[in-house]
C-alpha cells in the first residue's frame, strides 16, 4: 500500500489545551484516515503483544491489556515494578515515530504500546513520571482504531479535570510540567467494542546496557 497519497489527507494542525500547569497539544488527525486503517491491521499482527501481571494488595492481577516496549538498544523501562527490555523497532514503527517527531518536535527513542481489545480493557490512573524520564518529559501518544475517552485530573485541585476523546488518527503530546501535576486514564467503557492501539513515544534518560 502506496502511503504517500493517504499522508497528504492527514493534518499536523494542532489545537492547545488550556491546562493548569502543563502542556497539552491535540493533533486530531495526525494520520489520515486510510493510513490509520492500514497501520492498526499491522500493529495488531506484527507486534509481539504480551498480557503481564502485577501484584496489588498482596494478590496477582492480570493487566487488563496487551503490552508491547520497543525502542533503542538499552532504553529499559519500568513502571508497575516490572523492567521492559525493548524489541527492535520494526519499519512500521520507525514510520510512525517518524511522523509523530516531525509534528511534535521531539526525538524519541522508544514506544510503549497498548492494545485496549474492547471496552473492558483500560488503563488506571496514573502519570509517566518514572526515573528513566527527563524532568519535565515530552510524551507523545498516537491512537489507531475506536475511540477512547482520555482522563485527566490534577493532583493537588481536585475541581481540574477533563476528558478528551481520542479517535482513530489522532495524536496527543504531553510536555512541560504535566507529569508532574495531573493524573490520567483510559477507563472502562460499555459502549465501545472495538479495539484500540495506543503508542505512547518517550525518550529515556538512564539508558542501560
Amino acid at each position: 500500500m502506496n502511503l504517500d497519497f493517504f499522508a497528504a489527507q492527514s493534518s499536523t494542525e494542532s489545537q492547545q489545551i488550556n491546562i493548569q500547569q502543563g502542556d497539552l497539544r491535540l493533533f486530531p488527525q495526525l494520520f489520515s484516515q486510510q493510513e490509520s486503517d492500514h497501520y492498526l491491521a499491522l500493529l495488531r499482527n506484527d507486534i509481539a503483544w504480551q498480557s503481564e501481571t502485577i501484584i496489588m494488595f498482596g494478590k496477582e492481577i492480570t493487566v487488563p491489556r496487551l503490552i508491547a516496549w520497543y525502542g533503542d538498544a538499552g532504553t529499559t523501562y519500568t513502571y508497575s515494578n516490572i523492567e521492559h527490555t525493548p524489541l527492535r523497532w520494526t519499519n512500521t514503527l520507525i514510520n510512525i515515530k517518524q511522523r509523530v517527531e516531525a509534528a511534535s518536535g521531539f526525538l524519541f527513542n522508544s514506544v510503549l504500546l497498548n492494545l485496549y481489545r474492547n471496552g473492558d480493557d483500560s488503563m488506571s490512573w496514573h502519570s509517566d513520571d518514572e526515573p528513566e524520564l527527563a524532568k519535565n518529559p515530552a510524551i507523545a501518544s498516537v491512537s489507531f482504531g475506536a475511540s477512547r475517552t482520555f482522563q485527566m485530573k490534577h493532583k493537588q485541585d481536585k475541581t481540574q479535570k477533563m476528558a478528551i476523546p481520542l479517535g482513530h488518527g489522532a495524536g496527543l503530546l504531553m510536555t512541560g510540567e504535566t507529569q508532574h501535576y495531573w493524573l490520567h486514564q483510559i477507563p472502562k467503557s460499555k459502549t465501545v467494542r472495538g479495539e484500540r492501539i495506543n503508542l505512547t513515544f518517550r525518550q529515556i534518560k538512564q539508558i542501560r546496557n
